[in-house]
């Protein structure tokens, strides 16, 4: 995690950094890690909050390009999973650095407007039960179908060749 921080605090005004990887790869702890030990405020935008559904990978890949990287008016909208549509936006302050978390957010579109991007890499077995060691029952029945999205994904946009940092293993929190 150490460094991952440092290359993100490396010559830029504004650090951007994106972290994907499959589901259950530990984006989200590994993004916390780093807003915490961020020495200064920081953004924090976790694609959970942003996929429009189950079907949504490729939607919220986009919406970072189109609204959470943009250099006018930087925000996010967040998706009301109960509603099944979509909430508020959320505006971003365009002067503090940013880490974007999430399966999707390192594309090549995305990528050409960050300062570091991550990916973290674990087998699909381990993956699947860690996720559904946190999620359970909630995500079960939609496991192939977001892993399918996340296939395409990798396929057409390579992000573990994108990334600065690949942290084979995932991430736990632990010893990294």
């Amino acid at each position: 995690m150490d460094r991952i921080l440092a290359a993100a605090l490396a010559g830029s005004p504004r650090p951007v950094v994106l972290i994907d990887g499959g589901s259950g790869s530990g984006k989200s702890t590994l993004a916390s890690a780093v807003v915490a030990a961020w020495p200064s405020r920081v953004s924090l935008v976790r694609l959970d909050d942003v996929y429009p559904g189950w079907d949504g990978l490729d939607a919220a890949s986009e919406h970072v390009r189109e609204h959470v990287l943009t250099g006018v008016r930087p925000r996010w909208r967040r998706w009301d999973w109960q509603a099944d549509r979509p909430g508020e936006w959320h505006h971003l302050d365009p002067a503090l650095p940013l880490v974007v978390e999430g399966c999707g957010s390192l594309s090549r579109a995305n990528r050409e407007r960050a300062t570091l991007g991550v990916w973290l890499e674990l087998d699909a077995a381990e993956r699947k039960r860690r996720a559904l060691a946190r999620d359970g029952d909630l995500y079960e029945p939609y496991w192939d179908r977001w892993a399918l999205q996340e296939r395409w994904f990798a396929e057409r946009e390579h992000p573990r060749e994108l990334a600065d940092v690949v942290l084979a293993g995932g991430f736990t929190g632990t010893a990294e």
